[in-house]
């Protein structure tokens, strides 16, 4: 049996320190997150509910001047702007539907608005009752599925996507398939290599890697694309 050399054995150990590393960050960057959008859900959104109240109760006392009517309704409407934008950003740093719903929901209601919101035939097979697999894997589950939506949207020229979820004893495995424009031959390697594959993509791959997992994008078998994410379920520890 050869043994490693020297520098072989501290190139290993780099890279496993910086994956570590990695994702030692990406879940205080998750947890940081999960922060600020409760921050603007506890905070800046009652306030802004409560504003609403009383503005609404401030129209029906003001005078009939249709000028000051004009504003009370232009004040209305921009804080109903207001109120939406908080939303979405809330939603944009965390879905809080993985903690309350669950990530079968939250994987199945992000397809479905996938598709209404840019006019594309999405559609998701999701296991029938929720995924049994740690929270941890809920997120990676639900971040890949968001940034390869974005890069379908952005790159893709797909008219047809399907997102498939199977969950076993031993992994979770996530599929995502589209009927776009595929991509340059020769970047059938997992995402993050060489390749010009974007780096929300790279990122996910380490994400999947630092749980022991996965994610490879090649080419689809009918065209277009197929994303591949599999993520080993934790040993279970027998009670005794």
């Amino acid at each position: 049996m050869s043994v490693p050399a020297p520098q072989e054995h501290h190139d290993a150990q780099r890279s496993a320190d910086l994956s570590e590393l990695l994702g030692h960050v990406h879940t205080c960057w998750d947890n940081e997150r999960r922060s600020l959008s409760r921050q603007l859900h506890d905070s800046l959104g009652s306030s802004l509910t409560a504003l609403t109240m009383h503005l609404g109760l401030l129209m029906q006392k003001l005078p009939d001047d249709q000028a000051l009517q004009d504003r009370a309704g232009h004040m209305k409407k921009l804080l109903g702007q207001i109120v939406e934008t908080n939303r979405q950003m809330q939603i944009k740093l965390w879905n809080d539907k993985l903690e309350f719903l669950g990530v079968r929901v939250a994987l199945g209601e992000l397809v479905e608005q996938f598709g209404q919101q840019h006019n594309i035939r999405a559609r998701s097979s999701l296991p029938d009752d929720e995924l049994d697999c740690p929270r941890s894997h809920g997120i990676v589950l639900l971040h890949t599925l968001e940034e390869a939506l974005r890069n379908i949207v952005a790159h893709a020229g797909a008219t047809e996507v399907d997102v498939i979820v199977d969950d076993n004893e031993d992994e979770v495995m996530m599929t995502v398939k589209d009927n776009g424009v595929g991509i340059a031959a020769g970047s059938s390697a997992p995402a993050g290599g060489a390749d010009p594959v974007k780096f929300g993509l790279r990122m996910a791959r380490e994400r999947a890697a630092y749980l022991g997992g996965t994610l490879t994008l090649a080419p689809g078998q009918a065209g277009g694309a197929t994303l591949t994410m599999i993520l080993p379920k934790p040993a279970r520890v027998e009670s005794t």
